[in-house]
């Protein structure tokens, strides 16, 4: 069932047989969130995009989601082999099973000995987690890692020891009092895209004898030597024990990877719960990421441009005023903070035509939801120079001044209005 501000009620109503316990959390969440927090709407439904509408809500950051040689490989794959066996990965071992071959393959693109390919991202995170920590293990996590690698430490029954944010200096003292365990971090955040300083958080564990866990979902394909990931770009391969990757983003894919040693491909094989308990990937998705490794490898222009891109919209929405919480990658988030100032700036950017990503908890703290903005590749200059006059535009409207996240940046002295000149785009050709 569909479920609109106008039927909601009705919606809630057909709950009425549930045992209590779940009807009461059931009501809390129309109580609490969509009456209190969104006046009766909804923070996630606003406008529906006309044909005019640019899109800012897709990971799709190399703009590689309709290439041609990918679906043609997807196709050809499918009408060849269908869906295939529908069995779990572990009965794979036959050398020249696809799946297994694109796992050699994306080893040696990320400089690793092996590699696993996992149902999405979210599997690979709470896999690995289970497979490699337990009740005894402290599990050292920034407080704003992605949600599955804080569900990877439920699952494993281990006890999450959260850190500052990209605070080496504040996880040491963490690693002091509780003992040497698991270091997790994302490499680009995906609520801010903010980087982090992975050589300070390497001499951390290898000072204190920690596993280092390092997310790559949003630097795998557009950062690095031909796209193979941050830690490859800083030469820390060696010293991250384990670097895991979403396929839904710059590989515009569903599926997900973990680098790893020979050693333990086979165990994680038949230890963690995702791995064992899932089927393989269809061979029409194997056919296509292989297909997409091809191209992140080969144009390098697309991360160029990528590169670009963002960093003209970032210098110029902090001319504007925005703070943009250190980002220095294709994720620019408007941290509008409370809910209902976020439902604003949603219907303002909606109005002129931009849709962007609303990001509230759990995705974020509690007050500072977002709008995220996914730059991607294949903008123009004319639809770059849109983003920004929007924003310029929308600034009374959405009481830029009064957002908790304008005052932070006024509090440390950088809320002065730049007068530099934003840099010039990248002039790279535009190709399929």
């Amino acid at each position: 069932m569909q479920v609109t501000n106008n039927n909601w009620r009705d919606a809630h109503n057909n709950d009425a047989a549930l045992p209590a316990f779940l009807a009461a959390r059931v009501d809390r969440y129309y109580g609490e969130r969509v009456q209190q927090s969104w006046g009766g709407g909804h923070i996630m439904r606003g406008r529906v995009p006309d044909a005019n509408a640019l899109h800012l809500s897709s990971n799709d950051y190399l703009s590689i989601a309709r290439h041609p040689e990918i679906l043609d490989a997807m196709c050809s794959t499918i009408r060849a082999d269908g869906n295939g066996l529908l069995m779990s990965g572990i009965f794979l071992h036959d050398d020249e099973c696809p799946q297994l071959q694109l796992e050699e393959r994306f080893a040696r693109f990320m400089g690793a000995e092996a590699s696993v390919l996992c149902q999405s991202g979210f599997a690979a995170n709470t896999g690995l987690i289970q497979a490699i920590a337990n009740e005894q293990t402290p599990v050292y996590i920034d407080m704003m890692a992605h949600m599955s690698l804080w569900e990877g430490i439920r699952s494993a029954g281990a006890k999450p020891i959260s850190y500052m944010h990209n605070d080496a200096e504040h996880l040491e003292q963490r690693i002091q009092r509780y003992g040497p365990g698991i270091v997790i971090v994302d490499s680009v955040y995906s609520t801010n895209g903010s980087v982090c300083p992975l050589q300070a958080f390497a001499q951390v564990c290898e000072k204190h004898d920690c596993v280092f866990v390092v997310d790559e979902s949003h630097s795998l394909g557009t950062h690095g030597p031909h796209g193979a990931g941050l830690v490859a770009e800083l030469g820390l391969g060696d010293r991250v024990h384990f670097r895991t990757a979403s396929l839904a983003k710059a590989f515009a894919g569903r599926a997900g990877i973990i680098s790893c040693s020979r050693r333990f491909q086979e165990y994680f094989k038949f230890e963690a719960l995702p791995a064992i308990f899932s089927s393989t990937l269809l061979p029409h998705e194997t056919a296509g990421l292989a297909a997409t490794l091809d191209v992140i490898e080969r144009d390098d222009w697309r991360r160029a441009r990528l590169a670009s891109n963002a960093l003209y919209v970032r210098s110029r929405l902090t001319a504007l005023g925005y703070n943009l919480n250190g980002s220095e990658t294709q994720i620019v988030a408007l941290e509008a903070g409370p809910e209902a100032q976020t439902i604003v700036l949603r219907d303002a950017l909606e109005a002129h035509g931009i849709f962007a990503s609303v990001f509230c908890a759990p995705a974020t703290a509690q007050n500072r939801s977002l709008m995220r903005m996914s730059i991607n590749a294949m903008l123009s200059e004319a639809q770059l120079e849109r983003i920004v006059n929007v924003c310029e535009a929308i600034r009374d409207e959405v009481q830029l001044s009064n957002w908790p996240s304008t005052r932070r940046l006024l509090e440390r002295g950088a809320g002065r209005v730049r007068t530099r000149q934003a840099p010039a785009l990248l002039d790279l050709p535009v190709a399929a």
